[in-house]
């Protein structure tokens, strides 16, 4: 790995998320901002999992993690760097920066610190080290110590951030952190610093809540005297609410909008693109778009709002837009679940032929998965109440006359059936959604349903017919 991009030109991201849960929806926009800055760049988006937090990391969640990733199909360039294996060059940096004298051992006891920290808040003052150790050279060999940068403290530093504009910060308020702790272990301020050099990280495209960190990882970074990276911290997602985004706003795992909410995810992909990020009034982007306008100018100061019923509502243009074979194989598991048994190569076909229809009426998978299943659902097919309570509201021997009518209809095509529904209509001195309702209702089981006469015609006459039988025998 090398940090020669920094110098070369060549545009470097990285995501970089901890795997201590699933991939949360504020990460997927990260990592989308990163993959197209590259892309529109024509340079790498690589993955870095931080995992040094042992206690918490999980391969479960490093699992989720790159499966939600390539769900949303933000594929990765080169090798995923995982953070815990470089522990041992983390450490020589922090070593050939006490070398230097640009770091010290630090001998302060937890009690010490404790101490400290408690005369701190009795004071009002800000917490931070005191820098005790800061300039002294009779090192005990015989105690533990911590490694801290010896970080400037006159003047201030300022970063010309990409999107917040610039920040400038007083040296004063910033402390010596620790580089590695007592244990031979590196902190996470090190580790990202180090990684992000040796990854060849030219662009640090994250949170707003790691604006903070930028000032530290700086200072670090000038004192190994290594090529400075440009900062991008973006706003973070809110709730509808404008509270902190949490789960009752629909901040959930990338897996559940997938999995549980049934979306797609050029929808979720286009949806977060737009949390933060516009170009002109466009709504609908496709990723060509997205990729070709893409750039962090465009990229707001200010929190997103999470929408959920926006994203619902964009899913649903999706879901008309796509492929009907594509469709028929999401929901097939669904679908098969719902009924119990496995799909036919005729339900498949059935679901194909009927998926114009259907995705009119859909949101999402769930809405097109239970939009269909009257169409396979074996006899009698069950009814829901709008169902029950249109065929208890129907006039008496209506439903028996039309089955009759239809009965002797030998063109099964929609518009003959229409047709033939109009006349009976005509002829019994009623309304088309007379005839029509009750018939619906026993032939779907639901009060509502793709176009009828089209329905009756992918059903066919027998199992129209029967469906009507078990309707009047209810």
């Amino acid at each position: 790995m090398s940090a020669s991009n920094l110098t070369t030109g060549k545009v470097v991201t990285r995501f970089a998320p901890s795997p201590t849960g699933f991939l949360h929806i504020g990460g997927a926009r990260t990592a989308l901002f990163n993959w197209l800055f590259a892309r529109h760049h024509g340079g790498e988006f690589r993955l870095r999992i931080e995992d040094t937090d042992r206690a918490r990391s999980t391969d479960a969640a490093i699992a989720a993690i790159i499966d939600g990733m390539g769900w949303l199909n933000l594929s990765h360039d080169g090798e995923i760097v995982y953070q815990f294996s470089r522990a041992a060059r983390h450490a020589e940096v922090a070593r050939q920066l006490l070398e230097a004298g640009h770091a010290y051992r630090c001998y302060a006891t937890p009690e010490e610190l404790e101490a400290l920290r408690e005369a701190q808040r009795a004071a009002k003052q800000p917490m931070r080290y005191d820098g005790r150790w800061r300039d002294r050279t009779d090192w005990p060999n015989d105690k533990p110590y911590v490694i801290r940068l010896k970080a400037p403290r006159d003047g201030s530093v300022t970063i010309e951030d990409r999107v917040q504009g610039p920040v400038t910060v007083n040296n004063a308020e910033l402390d010596d952190f620790v580089l590695l702790r007592s244990d031979g272990t590196p902190t996470y301020m090190l580790a990202v610093v180090v990684d992000d050099h040796d990854m060849g990280v030219t662009h640090v495209i994250r949170g707003d809540d790691h604006l903070n960190n930028a000032f530290r990882q700086l200072a670090l970074i000038r004192a190994l005297g290594w090529p400075e990276p440009i900062y991008a911290h973006i706003p973070l997602i809110h709730g509808s609410d404008g509270a902190k985004l949490s789960k009752r706003h629909g901040a959930l795992g990338v897996d559940a909008y997938r999995d549980e909410m049934g979306l797609l995810p050029e929808a979720v992909e286009n949806y977060l693109l737009r949390l933060g990020w516009g170009h002109g009034d466009e709504e609908i982007i496709s990723r060509e778009q997205a990729i070709g306008w893409f750039d962090l100018v465009g990229v707001g100061r200010s929190p997103s709002r999470f929408d959920i019923k926006k994203l619902e509502n964009l899913n649903g243009h999706y879901i008309r837009a796509a492929d009907d074979a594509r469709l028929v194989d999401l929901i097939a598991a669904r679908v098969a679940a719902a009924l119990g048994r496995d799909l036919t190569e005729a339900d498949r076909q059935l679901l194909q032929r009927t998926m114009p229809e259907l995705k009119k009426r859909a949101s999402n998978l769930n809405d097109l998965a239970n939009g269909c299943l009257f169409y396979l659902r074996s006899r009698p097919i069950p009814m829901d109440e709008g169902a029950t309570k249109l065929l208890a509201s129907a006039a008496p021997g209506l439903l028996d006359r039309t089955r009759a009518r239809f009965a002797e209809q030998d063109d099964w095509s929609a518009a003959a059936l229409e047709q033939l529904a109009r006349a009976l209509a005509e002829s019994e001195g009623a309304k088309l959604g007379q005839i029509a309702q009750p018939l619906r209702a026993a032939v779907t089981g639901s009060a509502q349903s793709p176009g009828l006469f089209e329905v009756l015609e992918v059903l066919g006459k027998d199992e129209v017919l029967g469906r009507i039988s078990d309707a009047l025998a209810m």
